[in-house]
């Protein structure tokens, strides 16, 4: 299987960087391939360009903007995603990443008639999220409803593709999880990603 990894974290010694060379290193060792997409190393313009948006609902949208991102996303077979979670949602580069490359055309067709859209990337089969966030469990699910989580199945997954296998480990607490308890998140994400 033909994995995208997308890292969005700013710091090259992140925990985050951590966890996807876990999962990079991982699914390597099984044999699949691994596109690791770094944001921030590849130094991705999040910000969706004047002439981007004015095209947005044309008949035939050009990407050729967001290249060569498109297709690397069009060459997977599968995705996961590493990134934190601030104010309870993505960060801003990996926002803009869904906004310039999940696209008309690449990962879904509007309906001329203003109906549903209809998905396009049927060859993804795969699309997780390894995420970490300063609140506790309770602040993330009970109080805020895990809107990320929310955004990922129901939104970007479930519009731009049907039947795959959508799962998201977080770990929660991060900004006074210790040692151990990251050690334990690692080991979690190894063995996950050690089944695909």
């Amino acid at each position: 299987m033909r994995i995208l990894l997308v890292l969005a974290h700013p710091l090259e010694d992140s925990f985050a960087a951590s966890i996807a060379e876990t999962a990079r290193r991982t699914l390597t060792a099984n044999g699949h391939t691994v596109d690791l997409l770094d944001l921030y190393r590849e130094d991705f313009d999040p910000r969706l360009s004047e002439s981007e948006r004015a095209r947005y609902f044309a008949r035939d949208y050009d990407p050729a903007e967001a290249e060569p991102f498109v297709s690397r996303l069009k060459q997977a077979d599968g995705i996961i995603l590493v990134f934190p979670q601030w104010w309870f949602n993505f960060p801003a580069i990996l926002k803009g990443f869904f906004d310039r490359v999940f696209v008309p055309g690449v990962a879904f067709e509007n309906d001329p008639a203003g109906g549903r859209i209809r998905p396009r990337l049927g060859h993804i089969r795969l699309f997780w999220a390894f995420t970490t966030t300063g609140s506790p469990w309770w602040v993330v699910n009970l109080y805020m409803g895990n809107p990320v989580k929310r955004l990922l199945k129901r939104g970007i997954a479930a519009f731009c593709a049907k039947g795959l296998d959508f799962r998201m480990v977080n770990l929660h607490d991060m900004d006074r999880a210790d040692e151990d308890k990251r050690r334990a998140h690692v080991a979690r994400v190894e063995k996950r990603v050690g089944r695909i």
